[in-house]
């Protein structure tokens, strides 16, 4: 038999990246010509930033109602509450041992400089992160801690 390729549906990601990788080295390349590109792309940026922020406000409420909206719907809510409570160790306990001693100590292999000191400063996105579940919501706060509390190049963030 010969195999077949089918089409995949989707986004291109690793296209995109690719694209804007290659767009911001040429925009680069061109100099003061390409620095008005850079600038609104930069203001673009600053504005979903803005926008995701304000979103980020009702995101609670709505997943509140979602999880409560779950939870009437079951019949055995001891069942729900015993099987959710193990689930809840399991994983604080699995991401205290990975972001609490593991991380850590790579980072301090690599830098020789103190990880808690580092992670004081990012409070802010580890507790958005922590009540929404989503990377993208997190990202603006996490760009700003980095940059304002850490110290990070804003090319690098």
């Amino acid at each position: 038999q010969i195999p077949v390729g089918t089409e995949i549906e989707g986004m291109n990601i690793l296209g995109l990246v690719l694209f804007a990788l290659v767009l911001g080295v040429a925009l680069k390349k061109l100099g003061q010509e390409g620095e008005d590109l850079i600038r609104f792309f930069n203001s673009f940026n600053e504005a979903t930033m803005v926008l995701v922020s304000w979103i980020m406000w009702y995101v609670p409420i709505g997943i509140m109602f979602l999880v409560g909206s779950k939870i009437v719907e079951m019949e055995d809510i001891v069942l729900l509450v015993t099987s959710l409570g193990k689930y809840i160790f399991a994983s604080i306990l699995g991401h205290f041992i990975h972001g609490g001693i593991i991380l850590p100590l790579i980072y301090f292999a690599a830098t020789r400089q103190n990880p808690y000191r580092f992670l004081l400063g990012l409070i802010t996105p580890f507790a958005t992160a922590f009540a929404t579940c989503s990377s993208s919501a997190t990202l603006p706060s996490m760009i700003k801690c980095i940059e304002e509390n850490n110290g990070v190049d804003k090319r690098i963030s």
